[in-house]
């Protein structure tokens, strides 16, 4: 009857523009991937257009780095790589079945995920406090007064950056919340696990984009200060 049930999973889930379960989970897999390049490129332009000004005012741009919290951001990157642990010991559930094992992990990655903005949201707090938002009332010790706008430049591509990282760990935990309703009703196993799968890619590109953005916004060219 279990097995039935499986079979049963499976064939709901396969749309009719697929002939088979494998075909529909390959051109899913091709779609998560065209879709990561796209995003690549929209990350990609924001990274080029750091390092253009970083290689401008490099001085500045040290300083600025400098005043961020190195140990908070150290931190994060630290709970984004037990989350992307969690994600795959989540994937490797779903290809053996285990549903119980499913919402575990996923649960745990969602948590790790909450940390991560929770954490976020204090350095952001803290960085208003400092008068560090680009905008009439910013101010950055270290810096002259006719350099400031040089450093909002530093401070406008941090909160871009970093926003936008958030903005995708938002939509990654409202994925992950998916994920869980569907595992607690056991619509995965191991013949059908395809959106566990490509959601868990979606969540590792997150988590890599993060380990580009941790040395060059809080450790590049840091003994320059």
């Amino acid at each position: 009857m279990a097995s039935e049930s499986h079979v049963n999973e499976e064939t709901l889930a396969l749309r009719e523009q697929f002939d088979t379960a494998a075909q529909q989970k390959d051109a899913s897999t091709l779609g998560m991937w065209i879709f990561l390049i796209t995003e690549v490129m929209f990350f990609g332009g924001m990274f080029l257009a750091y390092t253009v000004y970083r290689r401008l005012y490099p001085e500045i741009f040290a300083v600025a780095s400098g005043s961020l919290n190195v140990y908070i951001g150290a931190a994060n990157t630290v709970v984004l790589l037990c989350s992307s642990l969690t994600m795959v010991l989540a994937v490797r559930a779903a290809q053996l079945g285990k549903s119980k094992a499913i919402v575990l992990f996923l649960v745990l990655t969602l948590i790790l995920g909450g940390v991560f903005l929770g954490v976020k949201a204090y350095e952001w707090n803290e960085k208003f406090v400092e008068h560090h938002i680009p905008g009439p009332a910013f101010h950055l010790e270290g810096v002259a007064p006719d350099q400031q706008g040089h450093a909002q430049l530093f401070f406008s591509l941090y909160f871009a950056m970093t926003g936008l990282h958030a903005l995708h760990m938002v939509i990654g935990a409202g994925l992950l919340g998916m994920l869980i309703w569907q595992a607690r009703k056991e619509r995965f196993s191991a013949e059908y696990n395809t959106p566990v799968d490509l959601i868990g890619l979606y969540w590792h590109f997150v988590d890599i984009i993060w380990i580009f953005l941790f040395p060059l916004l809080y450790l590049i060219d840091r003994h320059m200060k």
